[in-house]
């Protein structure tokens, strides 16, 4: 059984709060994943101007990832304390000042050091941003406001290609950065004016700097470590990651305010199984775009802008349905809704595991449109079960929790890939010569994600009830 909420249905919530909270929080669920997926975009242009080899270049798409990795879990438990509020407004602030001087970057480090401040506020946000949607609204609507979130998120995604890709061409890859950052400037002062309180439940306990220390370098060692599998540095700094990740939960068992209490996932069912089908979720959805777009490049031919116009069709999908999925959330069982989105997952990599030199392009979009749909009726219910799951007083952990797990099953998916490839293709350049091996390294990892994703559908199956618990609490 989940631990009993405090929140209920008798609670007074503020309608110009929600409102608030919602259009800041879906500006910068927005902006986040079009910044990410712009800049992959404006990375050989940056490459150029730098005179950077492949491994400078994706450090400057690594410290971000890195950056956010070490504070979500520590920004979390800090919001729960200080005020929700309050670090939104620091990782806003943080992440839209680091925005603007990424544009006035003028070397490789320089570039690379304002992202790495740039993911630090994005961290940030990520930890309280769903923390504050969470707590101002009640838990019959919270479904139908996550969703709205999530559309955002897979929004931002979308267009960003295609935008980053038009800035680039006609204004420079500097104007990706200065042309975002007045939007989070815009969500600041949203928060700060317009959102009356502060949320801060766990006022009060102490914070577990210890912790945040060993998890700050476990994190970004199991994130590099994977991003470098199968060579020896990699296997190194992934066994590090996982003795840091063990020693912090041993930590966090034995004090009394820990970051992360792990008797969440011992005695909350429903946020352990969600987590745990979160976690696989990501694992076996993050790779499709990378795998389809060679896919799509080298073995059928197509220019870099038709590949992107075909792979928009699974986050066009995601951002219709998340939405009516997370309000549906708020009446259906989570766990049923959410089986069936990932039963479709499973289904959409499925089909492409029987891609070759002649499949036609309609059935690669059928195929998106199916896997969108999927991840679409699984997230944003997925999301809804995690927050809605915990105490007020733990909102902040759900919430980087949640960025944590989506973060790991990032790297997860991506090194499941890049070893498949290492095994059949070998440290070789893609070329003609290999496209054989390519196709069957393809068709391989959409194998292992499909069977890995038929595993979720049971682990988000077993989840429990949430709707039972709400209705006990009213």
């Amino acid at each position: 059984m989940s631990p009993k909420k405090t929140d209920s249905r008798s609670e007074s919530y503020d309608q110009t709060g929600q409102r608030v909270a919602l259009t800041a929080a879906i500006m910068a669920s927005f902006l986040t994943p079009f910044m990410v997926s712009s800049v992959n975009v404006a990375l050989p242009v940056v490459g150029n101007e730098f005179s950077l080899n492949a491994t400078a270049l994706g450090w400057i798409a690594t410290a971000y990832l890195l950056a956010a990795a070490m504070v979500l879990m520590p920004a979390g438990k800090l919001a729960d304390i200080v005020g929700r509020k309050k670090l939104y407004l620091v990782g806003l602030g943080l992440y839209s000042g680091a925005s603007f001087l990424c544009s006035f970057a003028v070397s490789s480090l320089s570039l690379i050091l304002f992202r790495i401040f740039q993911g630090f506020g994005a961290g940030v946000m990520f930890a309280t941003g769903l923390a504050i949607v969470t707590s101002v609204f009640p838990p019959e609507k919270r479904g139908m406001a996550l969703g709205i979130v999530a559309g955002a998120t897979y929004l931002g995604l979308s267009v960003g290609p295609v935008v980053g890709g038009l800035l680039t061409h006609y204004l420079g890859w500097q104007s990706i950065f200065w042309s975002t950052a007045p939007v989070g400037l815009i969500a600041f002062a949203l928060v700060l004016f317009g959102l009356k309180g502060e949320w801060a439940e766990a006022r009060g306990e102490s914070f577990d700097l210890a912790g945040s220390i060993v998890l700050a370098i476990s994190l970004p060692a199991v994130v590099y470590g994977s991003s470098n599998l199968p060579s020896l540095m990699g296997i190194l700094l992934l066994a590090v990651g996982f003795l840091g990740i063990c020693a912090f939960f041993l930590i966090e068992a034995r004090i009394s305010s820990p970051i992360f209490p792990v008797t969440l996932l011992g005695n909350n069912r429903t946020f352990a199984f969600s987590c745990l089908a979160a976690l696989i979720n990501y694992s076996s959805t993050f790779a499709v775009t990378f795998l389809l777009s060679l896919y799509l490049q080298h073995i059928q031919g197509l220019p870099p802008q038709r590949a992107g116009t075909v792979l928009v069709a699974q986050p066009i999908v995601m951002a219709a349905v998340s939405p009516l999925a997370g309000k549906l959330s708020d009446r259906i069982e989570v766990r049923v809704l959410a089986s069936i989105g990932m039963a479709l997952v499973a289904l959409g990599l499925a089909l492409l595991v029987f891609l070759d030199i002649q499949t036609r392009i309609p059935f690669v979009v059928v195929s998106l449109v199916v896997l969108g749909l999927g991840y679409g009726l699984f997230s944003s219910p997925n999301m809804n079960a995690i927050m809605s799951s915990v105490d007020k007083r733990l909102y902040g952990v759900a919430s980087a929790t949640v960025g944590t797990v989506r973060l790991m099953g990032q790297m997860l998916s991506m090194s499941i890939a890049v070893v498949i490839f290492t095994l059949v293709i070998g440290q070789v350049q893609i070329s003609p010569a290999v496209y054989r091996q390519l196709l069957r390294s393809i068709r391989i990892a959409f194998s292992v994600f499909s069977l890995l994703c038929f595993a979720g559908i049971f682990a988000s199956m077993v989840r429990g009830r949430l709707h039972s618990t709400r209705h006990q609490e009213a």
